[in-house]
């Protein structure tokens, strides 16, 4: 297998041209309106037109994670969960896609340093793909060969790299894996061309996220682009396997800000028919809005919270509290429902104005019901939680960031027999 790489660039340099977090992110939100402009267009394409990957490549959301010895920003959680929450003001898809393909990163951090060095030639470079272990990888010499078929590539349609899950087996037969899981997971990484995209993505909501399955057969992946999420190579926060959950939460909580946004900007010229109010001074639709906002601001501020903390004590060294690693999971899937909830109470408040496509509203609700039908804003995610806090066994432990193995400079991970869920 051989990755692609950018013209000048070799495996040991990466010329990453300086970024800080605030210039990210304000570059995220001068675009916002631009991808606002283009929703109806990305939705119609069923994926991100070229034009608008590189709107986001500009900003350089795509960077975000690169580690500062590559000459990276190296922005934490809270950051990148700013830039995400930016973007997806404009539009959802865009922003999901930017969530997701700036992983690249963060997968180099499980890699041998020259392998990640190759990841990153292009500090810019886009990966899709799903962790979860839907394919097979038989072992051979130096390497695997890799079969299987996956779902939910967001952002394929345009990366560069490509991660799939996989169980690893040997002469046929499934390599046991830690005590309490179904096997040895691994995960492979290859160039997208590589794997067949298939044409699968016909959704109600983020329909430009192009979230085709993708499969391949009988690939041959060297060892080096192939990692556990419980053995990273890097120390720190971003050692966490949960790491690429993290900005998930900016996705739903930047759509519901954009909603309450655009419905109070609608009140100011709106009068009630039925009574001639105009809406500032209705009780109805000012109870509506205040509720609105007080329970947006509650999700936002727990997801930006509980982030910071466990950044800053995984930063330190420290290992976390029961307490501390579920306050991020219940506040990530919170803010995911919340978001529906206040969209779903604006776009009953605007009533039969709110049906009509090219709705705001209409879309905006569409998007985050299809999010929330993620795996890891399910109930599996909450009674993970609550197993955890309560020493019980967790439906979907790797949600909590808890991967059985030994993991350097800390305790190994355990997890109860059904702590993970056969794909």
């Amino acid at each position: 297998m051989s990755a692609p790489r950018p013209t000048g660039l070799t495996d040991t340099a990466v010329d990453v041209p300086d970024l800080t977090a605030e210039e990210i992110l304000a570059r995220a939100r001068a675009v916002a309106p631009r991808l606002r402009e283009r929703a109806e267009d990305i939705e119609e394409h069923r994926q991100l037109p070229a034009d608008v990957v590189e709107l986001l490549r500009g900003t350089g959301v795509f960077r975000m994670a690169v580690p500062k010895e590559f000459g990276g920003p190296e922005l934490d959680a809270v950051q990148q969960t700013e830039a995400i929450e930016a973007l997806a003001a404009g539009d959802a898809s865009a922003a999901w896609c930017a969530m997701i393909g700036m992983d690249t990163a963060i997968y180099a951090g499980y890699l041998a340093e020259d392998t990640a060095r190759r990841l990153l030639a292009d500090p810019d470079a886009v990966t899709a793909g799903a962790i979860m272990p839907m394919g097979r990888a038989e072992r051979v010499p130096g390497g695997y060969r890799v079969s299987g078929q996956w779902h939910f590539g967001s952002g394929i349609t345009h990366c560069t790299w490509v991660v799939g899950g996989v169980l690893v087996t040997r002469d046929g037969a499934p390599e046991p894996g830690p005590p309490g899981t179904p096997g040895n997971w691994r995960v492979v990484i290859a160039p997208v061309t590589d794997f067949e995209l298939q044409d699968t993505w016909y959704a109600t909501g983020l329909a430009g996220s192009g979230s085709r399955d993708y499969r391949t057969q009988n690939l041959y992946v060297p060892e080096e682009f192939t990692f556990s999420f419980a053995a990273p190579r890097v120390t720190g926060a971003a050692a966490a396997p949960d790491a690429v959950l993290r900005n998930m939460p900016g996705v739903p909580l930047g759509v519901a800000r954009a909603a309450l946004d655009h419905v109070r900007h609608l009140a100011t010229t709106r009068i009630d028919r039925a009574t001639g109010t105009p809406w500032t001074e209705d009780y109805r639709v000012q109870t509506v809005i205040a509720q609105a906002e007080m329970d947006l601001a509650a999700a936002r501020y727990a997801v930006y919270g509980s982030l910071r903390e466990q950044w800053d004590s995984l930063e330190a060294g420290h290992e976390l509290s029961p307490d501390q690693r579920v306050a991020t999971v219940l506040a990530r899937v919170n803010a995911f429902r919340t978001a529906r909830s206040v969209v779903a109470t604006l776009f009953d408040l605007v009533a039969t104005a709110a049906v009509y496509r090219p709705s705001v509203l209409d879309r905006q609700l569409r998007d985050l019901n299809v999010m929330c039908q993620h795996v890891m804003a399910q109930d599996q995610v909450v009674q993970s939680a609550g197993a955890h806090l309560l020493g019980g066994a967790p439906r979907n432990a790797y949600s909590l960031g808890l991967v059985p193995g030994p993991r350097p400079g800390r305790p190994e991970a355990r997890v109860r027999r059904d702590g993970y869920e056969r794909p």
